[in-house]
């Protein structure tokens, strides 16, 4: 069975470089990620912070459905916890019907950012309905008004498309598995994030045992992951450099993956608390390209997914084009299978 391939970008600004800058690359590696026939293009959401210009997904997907034609385009993914599901069904009910059967919908179950700019996007108030009851809310507004059981029963997130956007669920936990489960949505573990394979091992068969087929839909398990193909073995690992994971918990319990231990530090402060840290070696699948495709296969393999998400995260940007040609072509020469 041939893996389906797709790239999450998360528009960052490297040093020298400015936001347009940051953008337009998005838009020439989607482009090129369609010419090279891969099927889907997601895009991140972070916030308050100088060194990633992709704040607003629903903008830059509606910007990439309009210099695309074919491939796949979507959030990886929304942070529903900041939002009312009204309004983002309203946004990617827009999206579907200029763009029909094109259009995902990831949700991130991470804040996206530091407290601050939680607090900033949530208001004095903050959000209080749980995600689960958010999603609900979303997957109806996405087909349909509001149930007679809705306190506003009968509104509606127009236009209706004919295809609406299809939710996926994205996490680093088992709970997240278990929420993906419960509501029959594809689920993305991104193990570029949290990469104890331990963790992921047990989300994807969390995921499949409590599945709920009830939905009428069939569990699709994606991972997503860091990865980096070169022309030689060591420009590869030259590229990938120290890259860090850090776990932080907070002294209420509450999780968060960050990329320094700095930024560990800024989280704990913001958020008032006393913290703990986890720090570990970045997952980075690098090499040439016949030994990405080797690993690939072998983690595929592993987690028992079809579907693969790469993240490359290089400053370099034709190195990082050319490492997105290089997967691309290691599947292509030698389709999964046939050995």
């Amino acid at each position: 069975m041939a893996l389906s391939l797709g790239i999450l970008d998360q528009s960052i600004v490297f040093p020298g470089r400015t936001p347009a800058e940051a953008l337009q690359g998005t838009i020439r590696l989607a482009q090129l990620a369609e010419e090279l026939g891969y099927d889907r293009y997601w895009v991140a959401e972070h916030h308050d912070s100088p060194t990633v210009a992709g704040s607003s997904p629903e903008v830059l997907i509606s910007h990439l459905l309009a210099r695309t034609a074919r491939i796949r385009v979507g959030s990886g993914g929304v942070m529903l916890q900041h939002y009312s599901p009204y309004k983002v069904a309203e946004n990617f009910n827009v999206l579907a019907t200029l763009s029909p059967g094109r259009v995902e919908l990831g949700i991130g179950r991470a804040p996206g950012g530091l407290p601050r700019s939680t607090r900033a996007l949530q208001g004095e108030a903050g959000q209080s309905a749980d995600l689960e009851s958010k999603l609900g809310e979303l997957e109806q507004y996405l087909s349909g008004p509001a149930g007679e059981a809705h306190p506003l029963a009968g509104v509606q997130a127009n236009p209706l498309p004919v295809a609406p956007a299809a939710i996926h669920l994205l996490g680093t936990s088992v709970s997240s598995a278990e929420l993906a489960a419960k509501r029959g949505y594809p689920y993305a573990f991104a193990l570029f994030i949290n990469n104890d394979p331990d963790t992921a091992v047990r989300a994807f068969e969390t995921y499949r045992t409590n599945f709920d087929y009830g939905t009428g839909r069939q569990p699709r398990a994606i991972l997503a992951l860091s990865v980096i193909a070169s022309d030689t073995e060591e420009e590869a690992a030259e590229l990938a450099g120290e890259f860090k994971n850090v776990r932080v918990t907070l002294a209420s319990g509450k999780t968060v993956n960050v990329g320094t231990l700095e930024q560990a530090e800024e989280f704990a402060r913001q958020a008032g608390e006393t913290f703990t840290a986890e720090v570990r070696d970045a997952d980075i699948t690098r090499g040439t390209k016949e030994q990405v495709r080797e690993r690939l296969l072998e983690l595929a393999d592993t987690y028992g997914v079809s579907e693969l998400l790469f993240t490359t995260i290089l400053a370099d940007f034709e190195k990082r084009e050319r490492s997105i040609r290089l997967i691309k072509e290691a599947f292509e020469e030698l389709p999964v299978g046939v050995e």
